[in-house]
Order: structure tokens, then sequence, then C-alpha cells
């Protein structure tokens, strides 16, 4: 099997196990909390993107990456992460806003990461990132889709 299709039965079998947690054990828990709760352990996986700034880390990533899909991926991740932080805090305070605060991060986080993987075929050899877009990718696509669930929901 060539890496290309490794790659891609990781990330689908990842898929499906975050999106069968979601479904038998998350859902049902986030049902029993607040509106602003249930966004607040939501977002919370994504506080953690700056981990993307690592395609930019030499001897990380087995050679350099390609420039147009590595500082990409990495500044996208970082504000994604940034803007995580941000709702995170909003969502625990009650800012005013909160709501526009969170589509945002929404919007822009799942943008940047179907936006990497649109490149992912491209990437020569992530070297020690490969676990980024084979277990962590795939949680954070499915906490996104949770929250604009959750977002369409309440009408917001």
């Amino acid at each position: 099997m060539d890496t290309l299709a490794i790659f891609g039965l990781q990330f689908f079998l990842s898929l499906v196990v975050w999106g069968l947690i979601a479904k038998w054990l998350l859902a049902p828990w986030l049902e029993k909390k607040s509106p602003h709760e249930a966004l607040f352990w939501l977002t919370l996986p994504h506080a953690f993107r700056h981990i993307g700034m690592v395609f930019l880390v030499p001897g990380v990533v087995a050679q350099t990456l390609p420039e147009s899909f590595a500082a990409l991926a990495a500044y996208g991740d970082l504000v994604t992460g940034v803007l995580a932080l941000l709702a995170l805090i909003a969502l625990r305070t009650g800012w005013r806003g909160t709501l526009a605060l969170v589509w945002v991060f929404n919007i822009v986080g799942t943008v940047d990461l179907l936006n990497a993987l649109r490149h992912a075929n491209a990437v020569p050899d992530l070297g020690a990132a490969w676990y980024i877009p084979t277990f962590f990718v795939p949680l954070l696509l499915v906490t996104h889709f949770m929250m604009f669930a959750r977002l369409l929901r309440r009408g917001s």
C-alpha cells in the first residue's frame, strides 16, 4: 500500500471513530449542558491548534515541506487557535458578540482544515507531524460539524 493510501485510510478510520464517539458519548452528554457550555466544550480542542506550527519546524517533519502547504497550515492553525481561545473566554465570561465570535472561529477553522486537506496529497513526508492530520484533524472536523449543527439549531 502506498503512503497516500495509508494516509487516507488512517484519516478515514479516525474520522469514523471520532464520529462514533461524538454520536454515542459526546452528543448525549452535551444535550444536558447549556448552549454556551456545550459550545465551550466543543471549542476546547481547537485551543491547541497552535500545535500546527510544527509544520514549520525542520526535524519534526522529515523534510522541509512545500511553503505553499507549511505556511498556510501552520499560520491557519495559529489564527484558528487564537480565535478558539478568544471564543472560550467569551463563552465563559458572556462577552457581547460571543456567538458571532464562535461563528467566525468555526468558519475560519473549518476552511483552514479543508484547505490543508486539499493540499495534503502534495506533501512529501510529514515525519512526526503525520499524526496531526491522521488523528487530530478528524477530531477537529467532527467538533466543527457539531458546532455548526448547534449554532444552526439555535438559529444564531
